[in-house]
């Protein structure tokens, strides 16, 4: 949960809209890509996944490599580079190769932009992730770095890059947004850039099983209409609370009272049946309950924004667990959790309140992270909120209207009475690399292939 002291980035965000590495390669243009368009019509999803996906790209140096699980590799490095870790100040050589994906032209042209990746880096290895695109009046943006990442943080610090803008566009911690979205100005196609690198003279290689991204359009909103109930059932999934970390580890987000992202991912990561062996757990304070939410918080931790809840970097986090997916989108209304519910997939959403504007949860909030893992019989949200005294005071049931509106909504007022941001939906999802026949359906009717 953010601190009420200290202003999300998302609060600079919402500011911004309202007032209004190392590696390269210069691939030819290719032809549009095809996404899925949610229904609420407010949301692109395009991933590539599949081997004629990888295959479909621009490669230098990379390869495409085909299974039960495809994904792109580096094969012969296009060279050499050097990169300064601006949190450690070491600097290092890296052979590198890149890949590029084909032009995306997206159905919703776009005032924000998320990205989101899976992949394995071993150590010795690392990934970087960059957006181009042209906006709707034809001209072009810059490459803009929306994260450098790696599952471990031996070799490099994993961070996203600020101070990223064009005038027209800028890049807010993980999120590409139109400085002025009143004027008119979207996002009409992008396209993504992947750089892998190694250590020289080595055989190692990222592997990348999913790259992609979703572009929004969400209009400014303070209230948003209601939902008729429709699913009454609950997942059986872990509760851990954030609060009982509070002061370890605060290296990572001055400590667990902040960590409601990484503790939402792990409860639903352990839903799945996934967990830290006991030896990625050892380098935590065997007196500590729960290390691995510890574990989490650590490894999801970008050095730049200085926190735990860089969305995709969690989405990556995830899926460093065996045959697990993740991705960050945006749903339209409590409707499209009920269908992931009722497939069997719990949801972690964003949110900001007051006190007084949700019902049962004792406190506001700048920004916080919870998981939903069903519904009463009353179509109220069951959901497993990290910012609670202890574990066994997680689950929790919230008022569906109020619920609803403080997770779909783009504006609210905050406790001095001034505008303030809602995400307007966003949703991290976690599910199975190969999901069941339901879970699939369920994936593809809120716009997730």
């Amino acid at each position: 949960m953010t601190r009420a002291s200290e202003p999300s980035r998302r609060t600079v965000l919402a500011a911004a809209v309202a007032a209004a590495a190392a590696g390269s390669a210069g691939p030819a243009a290719a032809a549009p890509t095809r996404s899925v368009k949610a229904p609420n019509g407010l949301v692109d999803n395009r991933a590539w996944t599949s081997y004629t996906d990888w295959r479909g790209g621009t490669a230098n140096g990379t390869r495409a490599v085909a299974g039960a699980r495809p994904g792109l590799v580096l094969a012969t490095p296009a060279g050499t580079t050097d990169y300064t870790d601006p949190h450690t100040k070491k600097t290092a050589t890296w052979e590198y190769a890149t890949w590029t994906a084909p032009v995306h032209r997206l159905t919703v042209p776009a005032t924000e932009v998320i990205a989101s990746w899976n992949a394995h880096t071993p150590a010795g290895t690392w990934l970087q992730v960059e957006l181009t695109g042209t906006y709707s009046d034809g001209t072009a943006t810059p490459w803009y770095v929306l994260g450098r990442w790696a599952a471990g943080d031996q070799d490099i610090k994993r961070t996203s890059v600020d101070d990223q803008s064009d005038g027209k566009s800028s890049i807010w911690t993980d999120t590409f947004s139109i400085d002025a979205p009143a004027s008119g100005l979207r996002l009409a196609s992008y396209r993504l850039r992947l750089t892998l690198y190694r250590t020289p003279g080595t055989r190692l290689t990222p592997t990348v099983w999913r790259l992609g991204a979703m572009g929004s359009d969400v209009p400014d909103r303070f209230t948003v209409p209601a939902s008729t109930p429709g699913l009454a059932q609950e997942l059986p999934v872990p509760r851990y609370s954030q609060e009982i970390h509070a002061g370890q580890y605060p290296e990572y987000d001055s400590g667990g009272e902040a960590w409601c992202s990484p503790t939402s991912s792990q409860m639903i990561i352990e839903f799945w049946g996934r967990r830290p062996t006991a030896e990625q757990l050892a380098w935590v304070d065997p007196a500590y309950a729960d290390p691995q939410v510890c574990h989490a918080a650590r490894y999801t931790y970008d050095y730049q924004y200085a926190g735990c809840g860089n969305w995709p970097f969690n989405a990556a986090y995830a899926a460093t667990y065996r045959d697990l997916q993740g991705v960050v989108t945006r749903l339209g209304s409590l409707t499209d959790l009920e269908t992931l519910i009722a497939a069997g997939i719990p949801a972690i959403t964003s949110q900001s309140f007051l006190k007084s504007e949700l019902t049962g949860a004792g406190y506001g909030t700048a920004g916080h992270l919870m998981t939903v893992i069903g519904f009463t019989a009353d179509g109220d949200v069951i959901a497993n909120d990290p910012a609670s005294p202890s574990d066994s005071a997680v689950r929790r049931v919230y008022k569906r209207r109020e619920w609803e509106n403080i997770w779909l909504r783009t504006k609210r007022y905050n406790a001095s009475g001034k505008v303030a941001s809602g995400t307007g939906g966003v949703c991290y999802l976690y599910f199975p690399a190969q999901p069941s026949s339901q879970q699939r359906k369920a994936l593809a009717a809120v716009g997730i292939r």
